[in-house]
Parts: structure tokens; C-alpha cells; sequence
């Protein structure tokens, strides 16, 4: 499944967005892929396995969350 982080904080590498999914969601990430744009709210897309379930609790906790200075927009993709 892949999960979709925005409004990341610019200077966020790949392995702090692992380890910000390793402590709220017991997953592994398996790819992070970059989401092009203007760098004003970069943004990622994390692919990991997990059910409909740890991707639903997932979502809700990190959506909103201030971390590293900013407030996440987090969404699940189904496609």
C-alpha cells in the first residue's frame, strides 16, 4: 500500500520519514518516492505492506501532525 505525506519540512530525508513510520505505525518501508513540485510543501510517497486496518490507524495519527515544523497532510492511496 502507499501512503502519501505532504507539506513535509524540506531539509526531511528518507530515513526520518522510516523511522517517523517505524515509531507510529509497525511497518517497514519498502520505497520513497519523492513527489516532484515548487518545494514549497514537498511531499512523499512511502510503500510498505500493511492491511486496510494499520493503513487506516496510520493515516489518523500522522494527518495533522506537527512534525519537524510543520503540520502533515497524510492520505492514504488506493491506486
Amino acid at each position: 500500500m502507499k501512503l502519501w505525506v505532504g507539506n513535509i519540512a524540506p531539509d526531511v530525508t528518507d530515513d526520518d520519514l522510516r523511522a517517523l513510520l517505524d515509531k507510529y505505525g509497525p511497518v517497514k518501508v519498502e520505497a520513497v518516492e519523492r513527489v516532484p513540485g515548487d518545494g514549497s510543501r514537498p511531499a512523499a510517497i512511502l510503500d510498505f505492506a500493511a492491511t486496510s486496518e494499520q493503513m487506516s490507524q496510520i493515516t489518523q495519527r500522522l494527518n495533522g501532525m506537527y512534525w519537524k515544523g510543520r503540520s502533515l497532510t497524510v492520505q492514504a492511496m488506493t491506486r
